[in-house]
């Protein structure tokens, strides 16, 4: 069943953050991840949620998903995001 990592991004410092984005998509790529949605437009329609970046990656289950999350260069890339963007990042397994 798949599985899908999403990310609210609140980016406090661009020129730090850009490193991570540069970077992330050669580990999503090798932990066999999809990219459905990166940090396009957003319109909030109901309810107080504050999204600013928002990226939804499919993988192909929790497993894959948790795999990319504690793997080594995704561990490297996190320390950047931290330091440049408050995130809220959670695992949803699908239908």
């Amino acid at each position: 069943m798949a599985a899908y990592v999403i990310v609210n991004d609140e980016v406090l410092d661009q020129g730090t953050f850009s490193d991570f984005r540069e970077r992330i998509g050669a580990t999503v790529d090798a932990h066999g991840g999809r990219y459905l949605v990166r940090g396009g437009s957003v319109e909030v329609v109901e309810g107080s949620w504050s999204a600013d970046r928002v990226v939804v990656v499919e993988f192909d289950d929790v497993a894959a998903a948790r795999a990319w999350l504690n793997s080594p260069e995704y561990t490297e890339l996190k320390q950047i995001r931290e330091r440049s963007a408050n995130a809220n990042v959670i695992v949803v397994e699908g239908v």
